[in-house]
């Protein structure tokens, strides 16, 4: 039985130890490598004494020293928190704050950045300063499967950081199920996009260590680039990828495929965002004989609780399935009243059970209980659902189809309003190449930010317009170059609201 997820490490050391674990653009090292400098880390941590099982935050650029960092934090018996080095201090010390760390892994660099903000140099542990020649027996730690791996932090509706707190059970109950739905082994090379303070990456780092995969972090620049990306996915052999759909869209905006194809890339999966059809048909074309699976979830169910396999064809204008629950979870789709949605079309709350709930926000009781509450279908004994706050329906198939947000939604000439629905009509243009439907709570208007060459406001308006009732009609319309994202790949929605009010 397995209690922890290090055990997917020594397993795999045991039979590819020489064999090369993680790379960057700095360099690669294999599982041995990997083992022993984990270990010099939690040498460290244990040398300062921690009690056991505390929060220990990851200060570092996106590097294999990241994942080299964490392993040592699990070693040492406590639990890891990434966090962005680029992020504003403030936000930062939002984060600590909250999570109020025993230690900060970090390098001279960003130390002294830290120190310069006001933390205590107690706290650092610099991995400069170790010396990983030393090789250090450090016993398994005791930790059990309710035990916590990690704490991601991701934004909060009141502007404070949410830490959501993942077990090794969750993890494990992920990654057996991903590692054997879509036969993952060790001669899989992972291509990584998300950074490592992002849910997406949890599927790259524990399917390496689970079967003794590759994982090629993918410098962040060539997102920008994406005829440069695919050539890099060449180059390096890279098998699969697990993306946003804002990094597939890119490389088909650019038609990166039409001269350079990666015939090596079998399974192509992504999550974070809708993907439209539109973009997801010309991957499919380009390489027809790849897995394409759309995963869906939230951080709070470690990742992913529902998946697609994209088994049939799509017009460019429909709408993709989220499909059906994970094995070992259950989703249940409730009404207003909490009674179970199972009938086709009608529209209800996403709502999870099983072992890949997080076990709720790190030291925010009153959040976490309004998010992770009784399931209100049984009244015999606890049971904790997590509400997603996402609005889905079951199609004619039995598959799960998003609807956009309840936080999305919106209130506009006495109607409530899903944002999502209004870009889907949009990207029905074929000319715009991304879309993003914001409302400007101060004057009343629905605006659409949208991606495209030679796209006139009146060509947008006649199409969406057989699609949308007149109450959803945007006011304004507005053409940018390209769409600002956040740190994770995703449409920067705040700065889009930010725009529109220096624009008055």
């Amino acid at each position: 039985m397995q209690r922890n997820v290090l055990q997917y490490l020594e397993n795999t050391i045991n039979k590819f130890g020489d064999k090369i674990a993680l790379s960057d653009s700095n360099e690669s090292i294999t599982f041995n490598q990997l083992h022993k400098r984990a270990k010099c880390i939690a040498k460290e941590i244990l040398d300062k004494k921690p009690s056991g099982n505390d929060p220990v935050l990851v200060y570092l650029p996106k590097s294999i020293w990241n994942i080299i960092s964490f392993t040592g934090i699990l070693y040492s018996g406590n639990f890891y928190t990434p966090t962005e080095v680029n992020y504003p201090f403030e936000k930062i010390k939002s984060v600590l704050q909250c999570l109020n760390p025993k230690f900060i892994i970090t390098d001279k660099i960003y130390g002294e950045k830290l120190v310069l903000c006001g933390i205590s140099q107690k706290l650092l542990i610099i991995i400069d300063d170790i010396d990983f020649e030393n090789k250090y027996e450090i016993p398994m730690p005791q930790n059990i499967d309710t035990d916590i791996a990690y704490t991601l932090f991701t934004s909060g509706s009141t502007g404070i950081p949410k830490g959501v707190t993942i077990t090794h059970r969750s993890i494990i109950d992920y990654i057996d199920w991903a590692v054997n739905r879509f036969k993952i082994d060790e001669n899989t090379i992972i291509g990584n996009q998300a950074p490592f303070y992002f849910d997406n990456s949890t599927l790259d780092i524990y399917t390496c260590f689970s079967t003794g995969a590759t994982l090629n972090i993918i410098p962040q620049m060539l997102f920008s680039f994406p005829v440069k990306l695919i050539d890099y996915i060449v180059t390096q052999n890279i098998s699969m990828i697990f993306w946003v759909p804002s990094a597939l869209i890119n490389v088909a905006n650019f038609n990166a495929l039409d001269n350079i194809i990666p015939h090596k890339l079998d399974k192509i999966l992504f999550c974070g965002e809708v993907m439209p059809n539109r973009h997801l048909n010309y991957w499919r074309k380009k390489i027809p004989n790849a897995l394409y699976v759309n995963m869906y979830g939230p951080t709070e169910i470690t990742d992913v609780c529902a998946y697609y396999v994209v088994d049939r064809e799509f017009k460019d204008d429909e709408d993709l399935p989220i499909g059906k629950p994970c094995e070992n979870t259950d989703i249940l789709v409730l009404s207003k009243n909490n009674s179970l949605i199972t009938t086709h079309g009608k529209i209800g709350e996403l709502c999870v059970r099983g072992s890949s709930l997080a076990v709720g926000y790190w030291n925010n009781p009153e959040k976490t209980k309004e998010m992770f509450i009784q399931n209100p279908l049984n009244s015999h004994y606890p049971e904790i659902i997590y509400k997603t706050g996402d609005l889905v329906s079951y199609n004619k198939y039995g598959e799960l189809m998003f609807h956009g947000r309840k936080d999305f939604q919106i209130k506009h000439m006495g109607y409530r309003i899903e944002l999502g629905e209004i870009e889907t009509a949009a990207l029905k243009v074929q000319q715009i190449e991304s879309v993003c439907a914001i409302y400007d709570t101060e004057q009343k208007e629905i605006v659409l930010f949208f991606v495209g060459d030679n796209i006139l406001t009146k060509q947008i308006k006649d199409t969406i317009k057989d699609f949308l009732p007149k109450y959803m009609m945007p006011t304004k319309y507005i053409n940018l170059p390209i769409f600002p994202y956040t740190s994770n790949g995703k449409i920067d929605r705040q700065s889009l609201k930010q725009m529109l009010k220096q624009g008055r």
